[in-house]
């Protein structure tokens, strides 16, 4: 350890970024040399819920880097005026349109600035780039900043992730009872967020980010799916094994921690399964989370 590094601080809750409000975890001790990687993260908008929720159900404990986990939009602090009957009800209204894309489209939009300020904030590695963890809908977010390119991210990790809108769509006509009317606007959105599809956009640059999914066994079989299908697109891509990884935990349904989630909670064991995967996978891969030595 660094003797002359200050000491860390506590976790950080309760404030914004950009606007979006944030729990900030720092690493066990302080990182020896500098400043320390930065992973960031977004939570399902299924239990848990809330940033707080996230970050004690996933909470990478074992990974020498400071973890920031972000608020989703209409969640938590800024869940609408309606609460969670106003999401079902746009859910149900237009699945596409006014569910699915103005929440991950948000969530995306402002990362760049969220981060920004984080770095401003905290003691980590400002020049390089940073690992994204998703959980469900938040899942679709870190793939998206993984394709669009607007924040630099070194490795990612995707635990029971909507990796194809369509597939989300599947899901809540089955708990509808209805067909979703696609249109025209609905299916590019669609097309947007097929990150089977666009694996080639996750794969694009030199070096390309290594992807984990995480996928519990007694998830959703679609989304199950989904999650092999994009592994097996990525190292279509790559003759190295260890850019794509698929992990299926025994006994994990759909949420990582006990309904509502809305509150910080003991740590699931199928939750602790998941967290054990997320964390080795970004301790092996941290040396893509620093500074590149010409930097």
């Amino acid at each position: 350890m660094n003797a002359t590094q200050p000491p860390l601080p506590e976790a950080v809750t309760g404030r914004t970024a950009a606007g979006v409000p944030f729990a900030a975890l720092p690493p066990a001790a302080p990182y020896p040399g500098g400043p320390a990687p930065l992973i960031v993260t977004w939570h399902m908008m299924d239990a848990p819920a809330t940033e707080t929720a996230f970050a004690a159900a996933l909470p990478l404990r074992g990974v020498p880097a400071w973890r920031v986990h972000l608020g989703m939009p209409w969640c938590g602090a800024r869940a609408l005026p309606g609460g969670n009957g106003e999401v079902v009800e746009r859910a149900r209204r237009d699945t596409v349109r006014a569910y699915l894309e103005p929440v991950v489209g948000q969530a995306v939009a402002e990362a760049p600035a969220a981060l920004d300020e984080i770095r401003e904030r905290f003691p980590v590695a400002a020049d390089a780039p940073v690992g994204v963890v998703g959980g469900s809908l938040g899942g679709a977010v870190a793939l998206r900043v993984m394709t669009e390119g607007r924040v630099r991210v070194g490795a990612g990790a995707v635990v029971n992730g909507a990796v194809r809108v369509r597939s989300v769509v599947g899901l809540i006509e089955g708990v509808t009872g209805r067909a979703y009317p696609w249109t025209d606007a609905s299916r590019a959105v669609a097309d947007r967020h097929d990150f089977v599809a666009r694996a080639g956009d996750i794969a694009r640059g030199a070096p390309w980010p290594p992807l984990l999914m995480v996928s519990g066994d007694d998830d959703f079989p679609g989304l199950r799916k989904d999650a092999a299908d994009l592994v097996a697109a990525l190292r279509g891509l790559s003759v190295e094994e260890d850019h794509a990884r698929l992990v299926t935990v025994p006994g994990l349904a759909h949420p990582l921690a006990e309904q509502p989630g809305t509150a910080p909670a003991p740590q699931l064991p199928a939750a602790r399964v998941v967290d054990e995967a997320v964390t080795a996978w970004f301790t092996h891969h941290l040396h893509r989370l620093l500074p590149s030595p010409t930097a």
